[in-house]
């Protein structure tokens, strides 16, 4: 397959309270390489003992790279302890490092959005990365409290909202579906 470049990339936020942020992330990410385009995500959260079933896959996907700088737990504590924030500034440096290179075409920065809000990294960083991306990128940032400077600099949001969910009758996630 000749090797393309997108005209003109955009920045896309998955945000909202609903599942299928990551997914639909992972979802244009297939698409993409299918079409020859080159994948990198970035995963702030994400990491450690956090075992979920697309990275497994990914390693076997020819033009997809991912990286997670998290410890693998849910951050719960307020403020964030400085692990949690070094990690996340980490994340933040090697993301502008593979935006900046114009190696890649399209670049995930998976829950993003939670490190956001959670002050583990600063908005004005994150908005002037989107403003001075690379022509060709398309960025894609998810997770849920989407801040609205990232919504504004963004090219295109789509909220996820949730209606309905077994989670609230107790049903813990199920390996293959929602890990």
């Amino acid at each position: 397959m000749t090797k393309q470049r997108l005209e003109k990339g955009l920045t896309q936020i998955y945000t909202g309270n609903g599942k299928g942020k990551t997914s639909a992330a992972l979802g244009l990410a297939l698409r993409a390489i299918g079409w020859g385009f080159k994948v990198h995500m970035i995963q702030f959260i994400k990491g450690g003992d956090f075992k979920h079933g697309e990275l497994h896959i990914i390693k076997q996907l020819p033009d997809f790279k991912t990286r997670a700088f998290g410890r693998g737990r849910y951050i719960t504590e307020d403020p964030p302890l400085e692990e949690d924030v070094k990690r996340a500034e980490k994340a933040l440096k090697f993301a502008r490092k593979i935006v900046n290179s114009g190696e890649y075409d399209i670049v995930i920065l998976d829950e993003i959005n939670v490190a956001l809000h959670l002050k583990l990294i600063k908005t004005n960083e994150v908005v002037e990365l989107i403003e001075n991306k690379p022509k060709h990128i398309e960025l894609i940032l998810t997770g849920r409290y989407a801040p609205s400077e990232i919504i504004e600099a963004a090219d295109l949001v789509t909220e996820m909202r949730e209606v309905k969910h077994p989670y609230a009758q107790g049903s813990l996630g199920r390996k293959g579906i929602e890990y």
